[in-house]
């Protein structure tokens, strides 16, 4: 369930507005709220390692709904997809399989596909692009259908994602983590020049709901810079810190 970027909007502004703290705008709001986006979105992942790290050492709690490894793991799940990649000829013999998304994160299991008599579907191995010359050329270690290998890059000209596999397959099919849509607060101008909430032009942040005052908490703290108030981000970083002890208490 998401986070209703209105709500979050709405709340911080009485709290500044409470406080006397000043105003923010719509596009300010809209710039920090994917800033904090971000910050939470990417902090899951060394969270959940740290945690991980835990479980390995039975000090993870593994009461149903208290353990907070798998807790993480569901507040990504739904950012994970698996999707087909489409074959791109660069040039005769120069084949790349593309996902063209921008919200591309991370890239985890490629499964190589490949027709014929016998057909295969293998895991392809991830290695640099250096590396992938060096095996290429090898007799010993050139790779095979069996045991397929890819470099990733990204076209500098079109910011692609894209992926050199070698032998070439004929479908390739990858999990992959996708980022959360940027969150957006849309408006229309009233007769009185104010900004009136449009839920048809708006988006909410795709975080898991549970998240909703931790992200309140944050934009207040970057609120505090706008409105050049340090009692704003005093404020907030206390209650960000209070949040984080007890998360990992």
């Amino acid at each position: 369930m998401a986070v209703s970027v209105n709500t979050v909007y709405q709340t911080v502004l009485y709290i500044l507005n409470k406080e006397q703290r000043g105003y923010v705008t719509p596009a300010e709001f809209n710039s920090l709220a994917t800033q904090v986006q971000d910050e939470i979105f990417n902090s899951y992942f060394p969270d959940a390692n740290q945690l991980n790290r835990q479980n390995q050492n039975n000090t993870q709690n593994n009461t149903e709904f208290f353990n907070m490894f798998e807790d993480i793991s569901y507040k990504v799940a739904s950012f994970i997809q698996e999707v087909g990649l489409s074959l791109v000829v660069v040039s005769q013999g120069n084949e790349f399989f593309n996902y063209p998304s921008s919200q591309l994160y991370k890239i985890g299991e490629v499964i190589s596909t490949y027709t014929g008599q016998p057909a295969y579907s293998s895991v392809t191995q991830l290695v640099s692009k250096a590396e992938y010359s060096k095996i290429e050329r090898s007799k010993l270690t050139k790779p095979t259908k069996q045991y397929p290998i890819y470099y990733y890059q990204k076209s500098s000209s079109s910011g692609s994602n894209l992926l050199k596999i070698s032998p070439t397959p004929n479908t390739v099919t990858a999990n992959v983590i996708l980022k959360p849509l940027n969150p957006n607060w849309g408006f229309v101008t009233g007769s009185l020049n104010q900004y009136i909430y449009n839920a048809g032009t708006s988006q909410d942040f795709e975080l898991d709901v549970s998240e909703q005052s931790n992200i309140v908490i944050k934009i207040l703290k970057y609120c505090g810079v706008i409105v050049n108030d340090p009692t704003v981000i005093q404020i907030a970083e206390q209650e960000a810190k209070e949040v984080e002890i007890n998360d990992k208490s």
